[in-house]
């Protein structure tokens, strides 16, 4: 079962974003990594933000998250985590469908590049790789992200973003 996260479910959110990350030690920068993954005034910066988060649920217990971010013209697909022993169990697919459903402006995704998993994850869900240069843009026009996190980060759209890069030329 899918359910918005409340407010109060602040350190269930915290916990299993910085349980999912663990996938990414060792795999990203090494200058990029650090421990906790999201402290928890980084997360607190991120609901502020408008980051809107949902989690799957089983037997009463939170497994997985996803956000969402709307940014005028697009939205975007934010901290998406699994609990390590729940990953491979289609949890990020559902998320990620039900976040998608109700939306019709174009989503973006930014991803570390090295996490070669999660990119293959959004591209068999229809998404597709921008441009690098593109990229560039995308992530200092959408985030708030260091140039650091930028210069090693990918960005995929949805169908979406792609028809309206067609419209434009």
């Amino acid at each position: 079962m899918i359910k918005q996260m409340a407010p109060d479910q602040l350190k269930q959110l915290y916990e299993i974003i910085n349980d999912g990350a663990q996938v990414y030690q060792g795999v990203i920068p090494a200058d990029c990594w650090h421990e906790p993954y999201m402290p928890l005034e980084e997360l607190r910066k991120e609901l502020a933000a408008g980051v809107e988060f949902w989690g799957w649920e089983e037997n009463g217990r939170r497994l997985g998250v996803m956000g969402r971010q709307d940014r005028g013209e697009v939205y975007l697909i934010r901290h998406a985590y699994v609990l390590r022993n729940c990953q491979q169990q289609g949890i990020g697919s559902r998320l990620l469908a039900f976040l998608r459903a109700d939306l019709e402006k174009p989503i973006l995704v930014g991803t570390w590049a090295t996490a070669w998993w999660a990119v293959r994850f959004y591209q068999k869900h229809g998404f597709k790789l921008v441009t690098p240069t593109e990229k560039d843009r995308l992530l200092r026009t959408y985030w708030k992200i260091t140039d650091r996190q930028v210069e090693t980060s990918v960005v995929l759209g949805d169908e979406r973003w792609f028809a309206t890069l067609s419209y434009l030329s």
